[in-house]
């Protein structure tokens, strides 16, 4: 699902490269998590996966796909398969729970007649639909953040990714959405997690690859 080889980012007046020399497989299916301290590189790694940004070295391949080879319409294409779930959320305060999920479809120009149904089913799936009316400000972070999951699922992902999506929540409802996260796994989907929390990589026994100063570490925690 996932290969990278010798991948190196580096941005103008970086001290360091943000990633050095990474070289990882996540097959497909498998629940991963990215880990290790903040500024190891794990949001860059995601951007590169998503297709975000260009590596500056080395080969990034999604689904049997180079990235650096794909032209634009391709990579948007490509970005139709993957899901991702942003640490803030990313909702839009001024649209409903319903709006912000159905404005994933409007962008790839869903026929209208289906984004009224898939908005209210995707919510349906992560125990939202009852306040599919309600906006994001007049939610608790635990359902913005299930919101935010809805939105990235709702064109059937292959691949999830999420960037530190459980930061900003209390310990009972991260322990919700890693629920969430692991149903939608046992569905199929390919899911990578970055987060800096140990603690819950812990106690969700997945695979884990370590990122220190933007090279692999090791697996593990």
């Amino acid at each position: 699902m996932i290969e990278l080889y010798h991948v190196t980012k580096s941005y103008p007046g970086g001290i360091r490269p943000a990633l050095k020399e990474v070289s990882l497989k996540v097959d497909k299916g498998e629940f991963v998590f990215i880990t290790g301290p903040s500024g190891a590189g794990k949001t860059t790694l995601l951007r590169l996966i998503f297709g975000a940004e260009r590596a500056t070295s080395g080969q990034v391949l999604v689904g049997g796909r180079n990235l650096s080879k794909l032209k634009h319409n391709q990579m948007a294409m490509l970005r139709r398969t993957i899901g991702v779930v942003f640490q803030d959320f990313k909702l839009l305060n001024n649209r409903t729970a319903q709006e912000n999920v159905a404005f994933a479809l409007e962008v790839v120009g869903a026929p209208q007649r289906e984004i009224h149904s898939k908005a209210w089913m995707a919510l349906k799936n992560v125990n939202l639909h009852d306040r599919m009316d309600a906006y994001p400000l007049n939610l608790s972070g635990g359902e913005q953040q299930r919101i935010a999951i809805a939105r990235a699922l709702i064109n059937n992902p292959t691949l999830l990714l999420a960037d530190e999506p459980t930061g900003n929540l209390d310990p009972d409802i991260t322990k919700e959405i890693m629920k969430l996260f692991d149903d939608i796994n046992m569905k199929g989907t390919t899911i990578v997690i970055a987060s800096h929390d140990r603690e819950l990589i812990k106690a969700m026994g997945k695979r884990g690859i370590r990122l220190v100063e933007g090279a692999i570490s090791g697996e593990g925690i």
